[in-house]
């Protein structure tokens, strides 16, 4: 990153960016997450420092484990799926991106996952153009 932000505009920032993410470790653990009062995949601050599997449906943890796993070993930087999922407020279901990236230091190092979540119902209706301020 250029330049330095002071932590009132860091913790603003990440709670207006359009997504919702967490953050684990190389080990695994659950280091933070953003939006709480407002996620699509509500979890307890309980999870706070306990291993991420903990926070997956029995269904997927193998498929979640295979991801960490390449990650680890530098033989995936980065996993994508969406789904067709209910979401609090909505009538119909909405479409959920869901996308895991591998944090590495400058040396390569892998450091943690961040897994990013979005609602992406809205941005499949764009189409044609708008400008700035129309």
């Amino acid at each position: 990153m250029i330049g330095q932000l002071n932590q009132n505009i860091l913790d603003a920032l990440l709670e207006t960016l359009p997504v919702e993410f967490s953050v684990v470790d190389h080990e695994d653990q659950v280091l933070a997450w953003n939006k709480h009062e407002t996620r699509i995949f509500k979890r307890p601050k309980g999870v706070l420092g306990r291993n991420v599997r903990d926070c997956h449906p029995k269904k997927s943890l193998d498929k979640v484990e295979t991801i960490l796993e390449e990650m680890k070993s530098g033989k995936r930087e980065r996993a994508q799926f969406w789904i067709d999922l209910p979401v609090e407020g909505k009538s119909e279901p909405q479409k959920i991106l869901i996308e895991y990236y591998a944090l590495r230091d400058a040396t390569d190092r892998y450091l943690g996952c961040l897994e990013v979540t979005q609602n992406i119902t809205e941005i499949q209706k764009i189409s044609g153009q708008k400008r700035l301020l129309d």
